[in-house]
């Protein structure tokens, strides 16, 4: 595969009036695997968008083999440049299949039809993906992280030479997690394949990149190797924790912890959450400043609920970064539900990793279950996981968002002292 060159120069975006990103400038070249960091609204997101050509810059230019991508037709960016994003709309019911056969649009002529060499290349790229058994299956009945592999194989039958992701396993399983990053991790390296891919987890990114880029407030606030960008001021001044940053001995890939900082004291009553994937980040925050006593497990240590659990210094009951739940983490956390006034299912994806979470969660008393998806986009379990979840659900107190958790939470209060 002939390589690529990415050069990003001095590029600024803006939403209307506001800045997002504000002199962005590296390079990529075939080979290299950069990820992107930083806190939420950091820009991430929008320099993916700038450098794939859906948002263009105020200022400053993209240059695919020094060629002003805005000036490109899409379908030859097409051939070189393949996306992952975050979320992907498919409005129509097409087979898996026929949505991997999408990534071979760029090769067709006006009105031509996939051929057999078509096909043979979408089906590699599902049987990489682990998605070729879900071939017939209508694309709006799979679960999100199957959805999520046939993007990532649709990207793959482009045969792109960049492949650029945005937090590409936030709905895998912990198994497809591994798989789906070691995968993008060897095309990265036997066919000299640009990835640049958005990450929130510290510790993936400093596993699979050789070059990171870290964003605060829509700038480059640092670049370079993991172990020159992801220090202890670094993250620091960034995410506004203080961690402790360690090599492994075995791998020699770093391993980040929080260390502990009192927030607020707790004056109210005992919150368990079961969380992940960052989805109870700023109901922790702002559970802990109501001064509740707030615990959080199972979690993989990096995951950024868990970052922020540290953080604020609340019990947590943790795993190794892709580690199934121990029958040991499972009775801690069974505990702490148990000792719980509240406890809060948050919506997280639920996986054989992860399900014991869901088993635990029968023990709580009250239970409040955040819900912004159904569970059948969620469950990567073969639908043990929508079995549970239902008779969770069945008798829980289901809300929306993080500001109806607390409303709730005032209501079971005053009920309880009534």
């Amino acid at each position: 595969m002939q390589s690529v060159t990415l050069r990003i120069n001095n590029i600024a975006c803006r939403y209307e009036t506001t800045n997002v990103l504000e002199n962005i400038n590296f390079s990529a070249t075939g080979g290299d695997f950069i990820g992107v960091i930083g806190p939420n609204a950091s820009g991430k997101s929008t320099l993916l968008k700038s450098i794939s050509k859906v948002l263009k810059p105020h200022t400053g230019v993209v240059l695919l083999n020094e060629r002003d991508v805005y000036t490109l037709k899409s379908a030859e960016i097409a051939k070189n440049l393949a996306v992952v994003p975050q979320e992907s709309v498919i409005s129509f019911a097409f087979t898996a299949l026929e949505v991997v056969l999408m990534g071979r649009t760029p090769h067709l002529n006006r009105f031509e039809m996939e051929g057999t060499k078509d096909l043979i290349i979408a089906k590699k790229a599902m049987e990489l993906t682990n998605a070729w058994h879900l071939r017939e299956r209508p694309i709006n009945t799979l679960s999100g992280g199957e959805k999520q592999r046939v993007i990532i194989a649709r990207a793959l039958a482009q045969e792109p030479k960049a492949l650029l992701l945005d937090e590409p396993t936030d709905h895998l399983d912990i198994n497809y997690q591994i798989e789906i990053l070691d995968l993008i991790k060897r095309l990265n390296k036997e066919e000299e394949m640009v990835v640049i891919a958005v990450f929130h987890d510290l510790n993936i990114a400093s596993q699979y990149c050789d070059r990171l880029i870290l964003l605060s407030k829509g700038r480059i606030f640092a670049a370079g190797r993991a172990g020159d960008v992801l220090t202890r001021e670094n993250i620091e001044k960034v995410y506004g924790i203080k961690v402790t940053v360690k090599q492994d001995g075995i791998s020699g890939r770093l391993i980040i912890h929080p260390q502990r900082k009192r927030m607020t004291k707790a004056t109210k009553g005992r919150v368990h959450m079961v969380a992940g994937s960052g989805s109870a980040v700023s109901l922790m925050n702002q559970l802990v400043d109501d001064g509740y006593n707030v615990s959080l497990g199972v979690i993989n240590i990096g995951d950024s609920d868990y970052i922020t659990a540290k953080t604020l210094e609340l019990d947590v009951v943790e795993e190794k970064p892709f580690s199934h739940i121990t029958e040991e983490s499972y009775e801690k956390n069974l505990e702490l539900i148990k000792q719980a006034d509240y406890v809060i299912l948050t919506n997280i994806p639920i996986g054989f990793a992860n399900i014991k979470n869901l088993k635990a969660a029968e023990q709580a008393e009250n239970l409040i279950i955040v819900e912004k998806e159904p569970i059948e986009e969620r469950d990567y379990t073969k639908g043990e996981a929508t079995r549970l979840y239902h008779q969770l659900r069945a008798n829980a107190a289901l809300v929306k968002n993080s500001h109806a958790v607390l409303e709730i939470l005032k209501s079971m209060e005053s009920q309880a002292k009534s």
